[in-house]
């Protein structure tokens, strides 16, 4: 019996292949931008050719685990104001399983914990617009988001003189999550939190 590839090794065969799509080793020659030959004379064909191979690769990965069960949760620690907190996501690269759907969902109450206490006297602000603009939001309207979600995730962007923590919540799969790919059955919404008087920037 042939050894089943781990999640360590699936995150690193994938990062692999999309390099060389990038680098042009792997092309999908059928791939084409938009079916139409006279928009397709105005887009590079290589670039679509590099991004359909590698789609197809993920996709063959992403059966790969279900075949075989192999998890996309990764495990994630953040410190921040003396508070460490270790939590599962799912690898940006790969597909959760029903099991690793089970494992966000039990999780989302030690992240919204941890992200409630470090954000405190923080400013919050709402993604709107796909994430082209931001809208001010309270406490009590981010309470009455969670509610409504499955899982949540974390990210933190700054340096000494900017912050910015962002509190994802989903549901549905998390990679469809994002940028309304899956929606209605799965989908994100996300609350940035700033320093008084500042604005989100990712």
């Amino acid at each position: 019996m042939s050894e089943v590839y781990s999640t360590e090794e699936l995150i690193k065969i994938l990062a692999d292949e999309r390099r060389a799509c990038i680098n042009g080793q792997r092309l999908n020659l059928a791939a084409s931008a938009s079916g139409s030959p006279l928009l397709d004379q105005f887009l590079k064909p290589d670039g679509i050719q590099k991004f359909s191979a590698y789609r197809d690769f993920k996709a063959a990965v992403h059966r790969y685990q279900r075949q075989h069960q192999v998890s996309g949760i990764v495990w994630r620690q953040l410190t921040m104001k003396g508070k460490t907190l270790r939590y599962p996501a799912v690898d940006d690269q790969l597909a959760a399983l029903s099991s690793d759907l089970e494992i966000l969902k039990a999780a989302k109450v030690s992240i919204l914990t941890f992200w409630y206490s470090v954000t405190q006297g923080m400013d919050l602000y709402l993604s709107i617009n796909s994430g082209k603009d931001y809208r001010q939001i309270r406490l009590d309207e981010v309470g009455a988001i969670t509610k409504g979600t499955e899982w949540a995730s974390l990210s933190v962007h700054g340096n000494s003189t900017f912050l910015e923590i962002i509190l994802q919540l989903g549901w549905g799969q998390p990679e469809e999550a994002s940028y309304k790919r899956g929606w209605p059955l799965s989908g994100s919404e996300y609350i940035h939190a700033v320093k008084p008087n500042q604005r989100p920037i990712c």
